[in-house]
């Protein structure tokens, strides 16, 4: 399996990355082990998942995903030095109240929710990093590009999470950050 580099990274990763994105919901855990097995096998490196996952995002599987890629992490040990791990802290809730009660994207909130995902994970470090719809009036739908008067003043700014992101580097919790769902 070819790999390149990502971005201006050191992290080699294979040209395909594994979404985890529908395990816990329409993917049982024992079928996940599976592909991820299978993924291994076939020389992908590259895993992704997400705090929010499973898709669709409810209540009763929030975290389900990174869950269960924990459990197969702890049941080969061996794997996790040879996979990039990337995972994302979800923006501001937009209609899940289970996700920081409805609230959000503060650098607290950012600090508590990667260490929930390493805590789920069964690891101690994340590869890459992600914000999953930062909390800005991100361009969608057919709007192309930011529009700075419509930012909320109540809502913590995109250097707020940042910093945040720089701590979690500063203590080794992940290595590199990245940015979901954005132009």
């Amino acid at each position: 399996m070819q790999k390149v580099k990502l971005g201006k990274s050191d992290l080699e990763v294979t040209d395909i990355c594994l979404g985890t994105m529908t395990f816990g919901e329409q993917v049982s855990e024992s079928i996940a082990f599976e592909i991820l097995d299978l993924a291994v096998d076939q020389g992908i490196n590259f895993l992704d998942t997400a705090e929010m996952y499973a898709v669709p995002t409810r209540e009763q599987t929030y975290g389900a995903t990174e869950t269960i890629i924990g459990n197969w992490f702890s049941r080969r040990p061996q794997v996790r030095q040879s996979v990039v791990l990337a995972s994302k802290v979800a923006g501001p809730s937009r209609g899940m109240p289970w996700v920081r009660e409805g609230e959000g994207l503060t650098a607290a909130d950012i600090i508590r929710s990667c260490e929930g995902s390493l805590k789920r994970l069964q690891t101690d470090y994340i590869d890459l990093y992600q914000i999953h719809w930062p909390a800005r009036p991100v361009p969608a739908f057919g709007n192309r590009y930011f529009d700075p008067e419509k930012t909320n003043p109540d809502q913590s700014s995109i250097e707020e999470q940042l910093r945040a992101m720089d701590r979690l580097v500063r203590e080794g919790k992940i290595r590199y950050v990245g940015l979901s769902n954005e132009t």
